[in-house]
């Protein structure tokens, strides 16, 4: 058991060409596996969607169980977000019937994604560190983009609708988040009137928070070793919160 875990360790956290390469795979496949939670809401009624999603379930147990090995402290492990919302997910594809008003939930499954190395460690081996906060809010932004459509679909705009419901709702929830509001489509009733303004409000911040990251001036990730402080200008020699002198590796050397 020890070599076991000491071997995935290093697949899912090592440097080595043979680890890059395995997580890259596994990268692929999440993304593959994300892009079928994105159409699940539509697929549902489909005689082959319960084998889709039970395959997909015995991946991402592997996959959990695999992670979970890897970890130093496995009690430690299971209490993070983003492995809270793993085994929700994988309760979800495990009862897809009794859980299926909450199946839009599985796009989450991208935010988990982005919250572990996999994506951060090929942006930085290929020269692209500076851009992780970009990458990170885009995901979030769409990550939460996908998630209310499939809740706006789900619980408004499914009976008998199809692909061309999901549509809508996303078509909807775009407007709403952009502050569009053409007016051709509108929730019903005061839970839809709720819905179109926490949309408004989230969808906003997270735009913003997007713009920030574009725009604003390019800061390096390098953290105070004794106040935490985790960005800081390129050329800082002190840290701006307590002073204390740094020495901000050149990303060119």
């Amino acid at each position: 058991m020890g070599r076991l875990r000491a071997r995935l360790r290093s697949l899912y956290h090592g440097h080595s060409q043979g680890a890059l390469r395995f997580q890259l795979a596994v990268m692929v496949v999440d993304l593959l596996i994300i892009a079928f939670f994105v159409a699940s809401p539509v697929l549902r009624e489909r005689p082959s969607f319960l084998w889709i999603d039970y395959s997909i379930a015995a991946l991402l147990a592997a996959d959990i169980a695999a992670r979970a090995l890897a970890a130093n402290d496995i009690p430690r492990w299971l209490r993070q977000p983003t492995s809270v919302v793993d085994l929700f997910i994988l309760l979800t594809l495990l009862a897809p019937l009794w859980l299926a008003n909450l199946g839009f939930l599985r796009v989450l499954r991208l935010w988990s994604l982005s919250r572990s190395g996999f994506l951060w460690r090929p942006l930085a081996r290929w020269g692209y560190g500076s851009w992780r906060e970009v990458v990170h809010s885009a995901l979030n932004l769409v990550t939460f983009l996908f998630v209310v459509t499939g809740f706006i679909y789900t619980f408004f705009f499914r009976e008998g609708s199809g692909f061309a419901g999901y549509v809508d709702a996303l078509y909807y929830t775009v407007t709403s988040m952009t502050t569009t509001g053409y007016g051709d489509i509108l929730l019903p009733g005061m839970w839809g009137k709720l819905t179109s303004v926490v949309i408004m409000i989230a969808g906003i911040s997270l735009f913003i928070r997007l713009a920030q990251a574009i725009f604003r001036p390019y800061k390096v990730r390098y953290p105070c070793p004794q106040c935490g402080l985790q960005r800081h200008d390129p050329d800082a020699v002190h840290c701006k919160a307590c002073g204390y002198p740094l020495k901000i590796p050149d990303p060119d050397e």
